[in-house]
């Protein structure tokens, strides 16, 4: 189970701004959410043969051709800004500010 003060981050760094009714509706909702997890790790998976897709299918393949990689100037053009190789982006989670 979840305690509020988790629910209340969970909610931060999803952005979403939850009144009382809300917070006290996701403790329940979230926790549930996380026990069924719970229930699905304690299934023996050790004879099950890891897949890619839930229906049998073929994949296609191409082939491996070297090919000349984009400069770093070519790759961050479109960035809106850079410090030099680099994308500077906000800071989003309080208190990580540079």
């Amino acid at each position: 189970m979840l305690t509020r003060k988790e629910v209340e981050e969970i909610a931060l760094l999803a952005r979403l701004h939850l009144d009382e009714d809300e917070l006290k509706a996701m403790e329940g909702e979230l926790g549930s959410i996380l026990d069924l997890f719970s229930a699905l790790g304690s299934v023996d998976t050790t004879d099950i043969v890891p897949m890619t897709h839930p229906v049998p299918m073929e994949l296609p393949l191409r082939q491996d051709v070297v090919m000349a990689s984009l400069t770093a100037d070519e790759a961050l053009k479109g960035a809106p800004k850079r410090d030099g190789d680099l994308i500077v982006v906000p800071a989003i989670i309080p208190g990580h500010e540079s």
